[in-house]
């Protein structure tokens, strides 16, 4: 697996939560890499994604809340979640995109990891 998760778990309404993304390799020069979330029934939507030049973007319903971060020594980026909104849960995934915004193009992805808003 060439991306592998952490941090995923259970949080109240208003919550914060941290996850972070090992990459098994360096990739932070080749691809833009995101976390995406999946809700049942639901098309794959962007969270965040930090270029290979460190430029981030966020999708629409997370700016303002989440915060996109990166270790490169560590291979790791993380993704800081603040009031979290119940429907918010979802399987948050880490993933290589060719670029981002290409929120659909996944090229490599995690396992994800569960996030659950309830009160």
């Amino acid at each position: 697996v060439p991306l592998v998760e952490s941090g995923g778990g259970s949080v109240q309404p208003g919550g914060s939560l941290r996850l972070s993304c090992r990459a098994t390799r360096y990739w932070f020069n080749t691809y833009c890499i995101a976390w995406v979330r999946q809700r049942p029934g639901v098309e794959r939507e962007g969270g965040a994604g930090m270029g290979i030049d460190g430029s981030i973007r966020y999708g629409e319903s997370v700016k303002g809340r989440f915060t996109i971060s990166r270790d490169e020594p560590k291979n790791k980026q993380f993704l800081q979640m603040d009031n979290l909104r119940v429907k918010e849960t979802a399987t948050y995934t880490c993933v290589a995109l060719p670029y981002c915004d290409a929120w659909q193009e996944v090229k490599y992805s995690g396992l994800g990891t569960q996030v659950t808003v309830a009160s």
